[in-house]
């Protein structure tokens, strides 16, 4: 069974959705006052709004700021000494590789390193349009190397580092993780935590598309434009992903025993009605075959390389159109005997964790995901 995390009342489960449905009604008005149409220069206040307020200074952490491999990243160091190494902990922001950054992370990452005694790096890996895909990857690869290979500088075990993101940044934890799977020249990855992570986007019609398909913040149609937008595409292309038309049936037929509404457990399927066929477009496909790489939906990577991927943390929640794509990843760890935990948030909704530590405004979702993770950590 689940470790599932229920709210006390349904009111107090959909508050969070109400309050996300204003935020995002501020973001469009905001946009249009600035002047900001089409979503042509969007990201530029999203950024601002998710990099949130500066936290305030913190009397049990030393905190840097360095660049491992040329990538910037801040270091957080627990100020009591250890007789022992520490476990490492890399964090990958989340935001589409559109926005986010070191700072939005600022709170949760101080929160791990104090509540889990860990050495944690938050990584500011550059950021999309402006770099272009798959620069987040690799600069998020480039950061983990670095410190696997100089771990013991920091204090830390190298044979004790845990990789974590959520939502993008859940994307490229599940990418490097694969990528190092089979590398015998660094230490391994002890452990990963996926937080309501995008692991495939060849279907956009799975249960949880469809049932949180107009959620603020990210609705189903948000999600494709995010991926478009992440890997400077043309956005009028958003229709015919939604539909599936970029997906050729030789590449439907491969993958269906990976990404299949029937392979979801039947309680997450309640009311779930199956697309309508669509027609192939081969220009749409020739156009995203980014959307087939490894790299870009980690839910394709082949049995050899999943077999040896690190004990997992997955963390799923019920008002996300990404929830499925956690679900369909368990199972295909599962079915490859690894070790999953798998903690499911009934009142949790897409960017929950992002309202950490900002008191009021603070979900009780956003402390749970917090919490899970830390005690995963502690772990190991």
């Amino acid at each position: 069974m689940p470790a599932v995390t229920c709210g006390k009342s349904r009111s107090r489960k959909l508050e969070g959705i109400y309050i996300t449905h204003f935020m995002e009604q501020v973001l469009q008005h905001s946009s249009k006052n600035n002047g900001i149409s089409n979503h042509e220069d969007e990201h530029t206040l999203l950024r601002l709004i998710a990099d949130g307020l500066p936290a305030s200074r913190d009397s049990k952490l030393f905190i840097k700021d360095l660049h491992f491999d040329e990538v910037p990243v801040r270091i957080y160091l627990p100020r009591v000494p250890s007789a022992n190494k520490r476990r490492g902990v890399l964090v990958f922001h989340g935001g589409c590789g559109i926005f986010g950054s070191i700072r939005s992370h600022e709170r949760i990452c101080r929160h791990i390193a104090r509540k889990s005694d860990s050495v944690v790096v938050s990584v500011g890996y550059r950021l999309s349009p402006d770099h272009k895909y798959p620069a987040q990857t690799l600069d998020c690869l480039a950061a983990t190397v670095h410190f696997l290979k100089t771990a013991e500088n920091y204090g830390v075990d190298p044979d004790r580092i845990i990789i974590c993101g959520d939502s993008a940044g859940g994307t490229f934890t599940a990418s490097v993780c694969q990528e190092l799977a089979n590398r015998r020249d660094i230490p391994k990855i002890r452990a990963q935590v996926l937080i309501y992570p995008l692991l495939q986007a060849l279907n956009f019609n799975l249960p949880s598309h469809q049932k949180n398909g107009f959620i603020a913040f990210l609705s189903q149609e948000r999600a494709v434009y995010f991926v478009l937008k992440y890997l400077n595409k043309d956005c009028s292309m958003k229709e015919a992903i939604l539909a599936g038309s970029h997906v050729p049936e030789s590449i439907n037929l491969k993958y269906r025993k990976w990404i299949n509404p029937d392979l979801i457990p039947e309680v997450f399927r309640l009311d779930y009605k199956p697309p309508l066929p669509t027609s192939f477009l081969p220009q749409v496909h020739e156009e995203t075959k980014e959307l087939f790489e490894t790299r870009f939906s980690p839910l394709l990577a082949e049995d050899a390389v999943v077999c040896c991927l690190p004990d997992t943390c997955i963390i799923t929640c019920e008002h996300d159109v990404l929830r499925d794509d956690g679900l369909l990843y368990k199972k295909r760890l599962e079915d490859n005997n690894i070790k999953v935990t798998w903690h499911h948030i009934q009142e949790g909704f897409h960017c929950a964790l992002g309202f950490f530590g900002y008191g009021i405004f603070s979900f009780p979702s956003s402390s749970k995901i917090v919490n899970h993770t830390v005690n995963f950590i502690k772990g190991y």
